[in-house]
């Protein structure tokens, strides 16, 4: 099992180990354990967003962000995940708070398999009418811009 990100000292010696995290949905560890084998390079901590509010989440995560030296902040969690998705505006929302943010990459496991989407498909998750707009586009023929 890994850490808890909550549970965790922002300054950790285990968080230091690395230049890269990756945050990942807690239920992966039971649902999906082999997704995780793949990030050899990454530090990994989970969160649940069930059971912590993202607020807390987040500035544990801030405070991580600032005290290391961190080139990459990974996301992991079940693609249509009602809490889950929710660690992805997390560290979106975390980096724009700071002045110089580490590159982030947000992924979905889907049928077993890993799929990276942007960063700019999560920012405009976050939209509901632009989502139904470019879905009516789409159905209507149109490709969305």
């Amino acid at each position: 099992m890994f850490p808890r990100l909550i549970d965790m000292n922002a300054g950790s010696r285990y968080l230091r180990g690395s230049r890269k995290i990756l945050v990942f949905g807690r239920c992966l560890e039971m649902d999906y354990p082999e997704v995780l084998g793949g990030f050899d390079e990454h530090v990994k901590v989970s969160a649940c967003l069930e059971e912590e509010h993202m607020n807390m989440v987040g500035f544990k995560l801030a405070g991580v962000i600032v005290r290391g030296d961190y080139e990459e902040i990974a996301v992991l969690t079940v693609d249509g995940s009602l809490h889950c998705v929710q660690l992805h505006h997390m560290v979106e929302e975390v980096c724009r708070l700071l002045s110089n943010p580490p590159r982030r990459r947000h992924m979905v496991v889907r049928r077993g398999n890993i799929v990276e989407v942007s960063e700019e498909s999560v920012k405009v998750s976050r939209y509901l009418a632009r989502v139904d707009s470019l879905l009516l586009r789409n159905r209507r023929g149109h490709s969305p811009r």
